[in-house]
């Protein structure tokens, strides 16, 4: 076993994992550098979501995967460690805000800070600083049954990022989101990820949101794919087809 670079905040190796017997990672590494924007990409059923869960210690990866953060392993992390990790140094974003019905807004997006123990008082003043940067500060009050889905998701994000972590996973942040509402959403994720040196691992099948990203890893059925695109041939003059639709089909994806 040997320790990943000292300047790769995750790192994993050779992941592999099997949805009841069906593959959905194969052989995946993969290294995120601190403060990085890194957009995992690829269709749906790709593997984008179990990586994610690999990475933040929420699945234990088979065969022999690695999966290190800050230079600990957390593939041989007992159960409750890696549940302090989730809940001490990463946030999680998932595709449909998951808010807890018998509290408030504010009390939402605080709780990661008062399960660490933070007092009341501090815990809410910056819950409301979050809230009040992703413009849903007025509802800080409110229950989340009487809130639009865009408004929950927005809580769920100030939530994620309140305990200033190292890191965020963030899976289809902005799924259940109109257009406006998503370009602002994550505007303001990737100005404060990039205002608090907070590491991002954003899954998305959206190229309008892996264009934010510093860096982009994409994958296909379970693997890590790299596009290569190839010269284009002599243009035929009997073809009717635009020759930029043709150079467009002269791609293909290669396993790495």
């Amino acid at each position: 076993m040997v320790a990943p670079p000292d300047n790769d905040v995750l790192w994993a190796r050779a992941l592999h994992f099997s949805h009841s017997g069906s593959p959905a990672l194969t052989g995946v590494s993969l290294g995120v550098r601190e403060g990085e924007i890194l957009a995992v990409t690829g269709p749906r059923g790709a593997g984008k979501t179990t990586l994610l869960q690999c990475l933040s210690g929420q699945l234990l990866p088979d065969r022999g995967g690695e999966v290190w953060f800050n230079s600990a392993p957390v593939h041989t992390m007992g159960a409750l460690v890696r549940e302090r990790l989730r809940r001490d140094r990463f946030g999680w974003i998932d595709p449909e805000p998951v808010l807890v019905p018998e509290l408030n807004v504010w009390e939402n997006t605080a709780l990661p800070l008062m399960l660490r123990g933070t007092g009341r008082r501090p815990a809410k003043t910056a819950a409301h600083e979050w809230l009040d940067r992703l413009d849903v500060g007025q509802l800080a009050r409110k229950r989340p049954h009487t809130l639009t889905m865009a408004e929950r998701q927005r809580v769920a994000i100030a939530r994620a990022l309140v305990h200033a972590p190292d890191v965020v996973f963030a899976d289809e942040p902005t799924a259940t989101l109109h257009r406006a509402d998503r370009a602002h959403v994550l505007r303001t994720l990737t100005a404060a990820a990039r205002s608090h040196a907070i590491t991002v691992v954003l899954a998305t099948h959206d190229s309008e949101v892996s264009a934010l990203a510093d860096r982009t890893v994409s994958l296909l059925d379970g693997r890590r794919v790299t596009t290569v695109h190839l010269p284009a041939g002599p243009a035929d003059p009997n073809d009717p087809k635009d020759p930029k639709e043709t150079e467009g089909r002269a791609a293909c994806s290669v396993s790495v």
